[in-house]
Formats: structure tokens, C-alpha cells, sequence
């Protein structure tokens, strides 16, 4: 069976990995021009498809019959090529969504929901919303020719203009581009204004936690992000390609994969505690990317730690590594080594959670060794320590001590990854 993904831009695709963990057959990436899309879906060499941006409508169009779901929110992004020729289109993309908010384990019924976009990805969230029992208004960027506002089957259309009329939504969902790779730290809204908020969903899973999930996070609210949709989504697409009965089992091993796979990991700790040995270690013993957040600084500027301190001081020290986390943390599934004072910018925890799993390297300090390190010049590692504890406490999702060998640290260190 000859399957694969139909696109624009591919190169970042998750789908060859999770459908490998799906079904034996073939999947490939097919990059295709507008122009080509038309001629490659009636006479391409292809069996089942997935449907990414920008061509869900025009393989609507094409499809010559549609599952009930993919007639009512007038999306695909599933295909499958029948026997006689035929093309028939599905909208897994609702099962996918479905399965995230009932995994998020939030009561939809009777809630009034926020959709932010009414593209093909809003459309299908407003779809599934509505046979939950939410309310829904769906908020879109800008009023253009053809876009109806008002009341249509039960969903209110509006702009972001008049967004503080719905100031008491409960759910809200991000079904905008916004935040995605590579605008990692922009959010379509900010849920300060939404006092009521019980649930947080982004369909976005490229970063792993978009700004929006994060915000969330901090304010306690319960939020998902789009890895368990787009696991389930392509779930669904298997068993239609297949033309098997889902094992919805498989929906979270896979998902399991793919978040170890594309999760960085992460070292904090004290100056001396073993980030950068390790992080070398762990990437040699697991193939992964290794990035040092220090050893970047000194590529960038010429200069060593050092020398950044001597000539700049502490304040655009700690400027440039912000710029630098800001970068390296768009990266998945690599290793990175932090320097011991990243914890004192508290917007730092955000670019390293963004797509990574944080985890603090604890040493006792009669063992830590940090000979020239600019900070203690002035100060023992005792007072460092004190400083920076709990905050090294809050960034980090897990914790594993290092006064033993390397090699029972890295041991340690990949009990993390599983």
C-alpha cells in the first residue's frame, strides 16, 4: 500500500515516524507546488493520503465522496483511493480533537467555548465542540469579502476586536498558526482576561508547549497541547488506510514515541555540577544533538565567559544567554547543557519548557567543581546555592542527584527519557 502526506513544506513532518509505529506500509512526504496538487491527487501513484496546509480545500473538492464529519465542517485531511478510482475523504482531524479533550478529562457540555480561527482547523474544532454540548463563538483575525458574522447552525462568528465581550468563555482553542514553529513565544491572546477558564487547548504541537500552553500553565488552568491530537488523527487515518478497526490503545504508545523523540532534555544546576560532561555523555550514548548554551555565547561574540563578564558584566551576560535559550529552545529532540545562572531570568523557564523536559543536576558542594567561574570571584558556592535552590526547584520537572560516577548519572539521565 503506497501511502504518505501531501503538502507544501514537509521537512519538520512527524508523520513518517508515527505511521511507521502505526501500519506495514509505505509512507512518503510529498512536497507539491499549487499547481501540481490537482494533477498529483487524480493521478498520482498513491493509495491513502494525509492532508496538510494549505491543501485541505482543494482535496475537498476533488474528493467524489466524504464521511458525514468531513461534509459538515467542509475539511479533509485524510484520503483514501477506492478500488474503482474514486476518492473518498475523511476528517480525522475531529477524532484527533475529540480524543484531546477527552483525554484533557474537562466536562465540555453546557461550557461556553472560545474557537480562535475560522480556517479548516477552527471549523473542525467548532464541529466537535458542538456534538460535546459547548457553546461556541469562533473569533477570526480580520473581517475579509465573503466572511459572515452573526449566527450560523448555533456557532456565534466574531473578530478579535470585540474580544472582550466574551470575557466569561471557559474552553478556549487555539486553531491559528500562531505560536507555531518558527514563532515559538507568540500567543493569539492573553488568558489573564479570561477569568473563568477551566480548560486551554492549542492544536499546535511544533512547539511541544506553545506560549499559550505555558501561560496556562502558570495560571493553573488545565491545558493539552496538539501532540495526542495529531497521534490520534493519524490513529484513525491508519485503520482507514488499513481498513481495520482502530485499537485505540495504540493512540498512547505512540504519542509516548513521538514526545520522547521530539522532547529535548534539558540540565540545570550549580556551576560544577556536571551539565556539560553529561550532556556530552548522554548524546554519544543516545545519537542525540548536544547544545551548551555557554559554548554558544562564546561562538557568538568571540569572546569566553570570562572575558562577556570583564567587558559587559553580569546584566548583558545574562541578556545575551536569554537570546540564546531563545533560539536553541525552538530545537527538538537534542541535549542541552545551561549555564548555572539561567535559573535568575524567570522568562528562561519558558524557552527551555517550551520543547524541552528540564531536569536538575543535584551535587553536594563539597563536590561541585567550579574553578574561574566569574560569578565566584565574589561569593562561595554556599551563598550561590541559597540563592538559586529554589529556583532550580521551580524550573526543573525532575530531579537526580551526581555525586556518584558519571556513569550512574547517565543512567539516571536516561530513566528520564523513557
Amino acid at each position: 500500500m503506497r501511502c504518505g502526506l501531501l503538502g507544501q513544506t514537509l521537512a519538520h513532518s512527524h508523520s513518517p515516524l508515527l505511521h511507521s509505529l502505526l501500519g506495514d506500509y509505505a509512507y512518503t512526504l510529498f512536497e507539491k507546488a499549487p499547481d501540481q496538487v490537482e494533477d498529483f491527487l487524480k493521478n498520482g501513484s498513491w493509495d491513502g493520503l494525509n492532508v496538510t496546509i494549505p491543501y485541505k480545500k482543494t482535496a475537498y473538492a476533488l474528493c467524489d465522496s466524504l464521511s458525514p464529519i468531513a461534509r459538515e465542517t467542509g475539511n479533509v485531511n485524510t484520503l483514501l483511493r477506492r478500488r474503482d478510482g474514486s476518492i473518498f475523504g475523511d476528517n480525522t482531524d475531529a477524532f484527533g480533537f475529540r480524543y484531546l479533550l477527552e483525554k484533557a478529562g474537562v466536562p465540555v457540555a453546557g461550557k461556553r467555548a472560545l474557537v480562535l480561527g475560522a480556517g479548516g482547523a477552527g471549523g473542525t474544532a467548532c464541529a466537535v465542540l458542538r456534538q460535546m454540548g459547548a457553546a461556541v463563538t469562533v473569533l477570526s483575525r480580520t473581517e475579509k469579502p465573503g466572511d459572515f458574522y452573526g449566527k450560523n447552525n448555533g456557532i456565534l462568528y466574531s473578530t478579535y476586536r470585540h474580544i472582550s465581550q466574551y470575557k466569561d468563555a471557559q474552553i478556549i482553542v487555539n486553531a491559528t498558526p500562531v505560536g507555531m514553529y518558527p514563532h515559538n513565544g507568540e500567543a493569539a491572546v492573553d488568558l489573564e482576561i479570561f477569568p473563568n477558564l477551566c480548560l486551554v487547548a492549542d492544536l499546535i504541537y511544533n512547539p511541544v508547549r506553545t506560549a499559550l500552553l505555558l501561560q496556562a500553565e502558570d495560571l493553573g488552568i488545565p491545558c493539552s497541547g496538539g501532540l495526542s491530537m495529531l497521534a490520534a488523527q493519524a490513529a484513525a487515518s491508519a485503520a482507514l488506510f488499513l481498513g481495520e478497526a482502530m485499537d485505540i490503545s495504540k493512540i498512547s504508545q505512540v504519542e509516548g514515541v513521538l514526545r520522547r523523540q521530539t522532547e529535548n532534555l534539558i540540565l540545570i544546576g550549580m556551576p560544577g555540577s556536571g551539565k556539560t560532561t553529561l550532556a556530552r555523555l548522554l548524546g554519544a550514548a543516545t545519537g542525540r544533538p548536544v547544545w551548551d548554551s555557554d559554548e554558544e555565547i562564546v561562538r557568538r561574540t568571540g569572546l569566553s565567559i570570562q572575558d562577556v563578564f570583564d567587558r559587559w558584566g553580569e546584566k548583558k551576560f545574562r541578556a545575551l544567554e536569554t537570546e540564546v535559550l531563545a533560539d536553541l529552545g525552538r530545537h527538538w529532540g537534542g541535549i542541552l547543557a545551561t549555564g548555572g545562572g539561567c535559573v535568575t531570568r524567570p522568562e528562561n523557564r519558558r524557552l527551555l519548557r517550551q520543547n524541552g523536559k528540564v531536569i536538575w543536576l543535584q551535587r553536594d558542594i563539597c563536590k561541585l567543581e567550579a574553578p574561574g567561574r566569574p560569578l565566584l570571584r565574589e561569593r562561595d558556592l554556599s551563598e550561590l546555592y541559597r540563592q538559586r535552590c529554589a529556583l532550580y526547584e521551580r524550573f526543573s520537572d525532575e530531579a537526580i542527584l551526581n555525586n556518584g560516577t558519571p556513569e550512574d548519572a547517565l543512567r539516571r539521565l536516561k530513566e528520564c527519557m523513557v
